[in-house]
């Protein structure tokens, strides 16, 4: 029953970011930036942590999960170091997918050999 719960959430938000490209005429970028902004509000109503309790792996997929971990850490380490902290926290929630990211993209342009 997980597997189908994780599945429906999921797949949920992507028909959400399905009809905003459709009719709400945005850009891929608008609809990512949207919903890393999404996940960071629901994460600041402490909506988002139930949502990952419900969904699992449907809550933890999507791009909506990056802004949950980057208010998420944010607020961890603020409350240890302070507003120096925003920065660590955001940093060290979300590093390995900013990584990974540039890792991939570099790769993919070594081997794709892309034009501009």
């Amino acid at each position: 029953m997980e597997y189908l719960i994780a599945f429906v959430v999921g797949g949920l938000i992507c028909v959400v970011g399905q009809l905003l490209l459709d009719f709400a005429k945005l850009t891929p970028a608008h609809v990512m930036s949207s919903f890393v902004v999404a996940g960071a509000i629901l994460d600041g109503f402490g909506i988002y942590d139930k949502l990952i309790d419900f969904a699992g792996a449907g809550a933890t997929v999507p791009i909506t999960s990056f802004g949950h971990s980057l208010l998420h850490g944010a607020m961890h380490q603020s409350e240890k170091h302070g507003f120096i902290g925003i920065g660590m926290g955001i940093f060290e929630l979300t590093s390995a997918g900013i990584s990974a990211a540039i890792l991939f993209a570099f790769i993919a342009a070594l081997i794709f050999k892309p034009k501009g």
